[in-house]
């Protein structure tokens, strides 16, 4: 009966493997081998190839001139507030404020600097003794000018880090632990060649494949260890990453979205109008569906590998079959997820669109509510169609590697037959 639950690995109370099964799971690590090794190849070449220089882009030094020279972020404690009427906004009344503030570091340390508050800032609840992120600009005419920025939040993201470091590595020990790296490894490449490379012009499609393809290489072996189903998902989850860009670079074309959706996008387009904005789309969809075809890959090829070595007989076909009545449960839970976290992350555009008075078809097909959309099913699509693929990967390479190990035992129990016949 195969395994229903969410199994990300093997039974830490199973027996240790055979001499068989070690030698079945090496010969079709060597068989994946013949996949792998060029793909990593072609990764390796598109890092080469592609990896930003040191000099800015054209957006980071458009950027530079909207900040005046030798501007830095010192904190602020509030020291008096005093609040005032400022409007309407949507027919409610807004209040202002104008606050002392202290400054806690920076060339200014020590110094009380009178700075205006927005009814949004006094809205979220501000008041004396809280402490703040201000901007310095040393050039102002007079003294420098000090202006609030926004809100310091640096011990409850630490706490929050933190509290999340210790679950993870109390709960799946080394695992978590090596977890927590591949993440850190995975941001490194994010920052350091996925987002200058998107700045510098690059093909954002070649860019983000690469990248996250690198990020997989190192993440899943790092979290899971170096074996035949780790090798199985990991040639799953690259079948699924060539799948959402090929698919999302198709979608995006006919569908003809540009990219052009929120205000980040439009500021971009100010710094830099020669980026690719359609092309973001397709990056966006590709490194956000890289969390939940790890999840689904591994799942499926920690199954064929745990059925075929409970009944190494097995052939490919019932291995197949038996492994996808555990992906089916698998593609019907996650497809609500990606759905689901997209609908959550798009909530105020949706809100927005509630308030318009436009039928739902203009709606759903309007630019940034069908890049959503675009992007939710091309996720879904990649994601389905990598179930069935990594268990077909699983079950070839773990019936193909078990020919030759699984053909002495074989052998011996004809032959003990045999002789009890006698």
């Amino acid at each position: 009966m195969p395994p229903s639950s969410h199994s990300h690995g093997p039974d830490p109370d199973a027996p240790p493997p055979s001499a068989e099964t070690l030698a079945r799971r090496r010969r079709a690590v060597w068989l994946m081998l013949l996949l792998l090794v060029p793909a990593a190849l072609a990764t390796v070449v598109g890092l080469f190839v592609l990896w930003p220089g040191d000099e800015p882009t054209r957006a980071q030094q458009a950027a530079e001139q909207f900040l005046p020279p030798g501007t830095t972020y010192p904190e602020g404690r509030i020291v008096s507030l005093q609040t005032l009427s400022c409007g309407e906004t949507g027919g409610v009344q807004a209040t202002c404020a104008t606050a002392v503030v202290e400054v806690l570091d920076g060339e200014g340390t020590g110094e009380y600097q009178q700075v205006d508050l927005a009814a949004d800032v006094v809205a979220n609840g501000i008041g004396e003794g809280d402490t703040v992120v201000l901007t310095r600009d040393a050039g102002a005419e007079g003294s420098p000018a000090y202006q609030f920025f926004d809100f310091e939040r640096t011990t409850p993201m630490l706490v929050l880090g933190v509290a999340f470091a210790v679950v993870v590595a109390a709960v799946a020990r080394l695992r978590g632990v090596a977890a927590l790296v591949g993440l850190a490894f995975a941001f490194l490449v994010l920052l350091q060649f996925v987002m200058p490379g998107l700045l510098s012009g690059d093909s954002p499609t070649l860019v983000s494949l690469v990248g996250s393809a690198a990020i997989m290489f190192v993440v899943l072996y790092l979290a899971h260890g170096l074996s035949a189903r780790t090798t199985t998902a990991l040639i799953g989850t690259l079948f699924g990453l060539a799948l959402v860009t090929g698919l999302g670079a198709l979608a995006v074309g006919v569908a003809r979205l540009t990219g052009l959706t929120s205000e980040e996008t439009v500021q971009l387009q100010t710094f830099d109008a020669g980026l690719s904005f359609s092309g973001l789309v397709i990056a966006g969809t590709v490194v956000a569906g890289l969390g939940v075809l790890n999840d689904v890959t591994i799942t499926q090829a920690s199954a064929i590998w745990q059925l075929h070595e409970v009944d190494p007989a097995m052939g490919s076909r019932e291995l197949y079959r038996r492994g996808m009545a555990v992906g089916r449960d698998h593609i019907a839970s996650t497809v609500y997820t990606i759905v689901f976290a997209y609908a959550g992350a798009a909530l105020p555009l949706l809100l927005l669109f509630t308030v318009y008075s436009q039928p739902a078809g203009v709606i759903l097909t309007s630019s940034a509510m069908a890049e959503e959309v675009v992007r939710t099913l091309v996720g879904a699509i990649a994601l389905v169609l990598a179930v069935p693929v990594t268990t077909a990967v699983g079950a070839f390479f773990a019936t193909a590697a078990g020919t030759e190990a699984g053909a002495a035992p074989e052998k011996r129990m004809s032959a003990l037959r045999a002789r009890f016949a006698r």
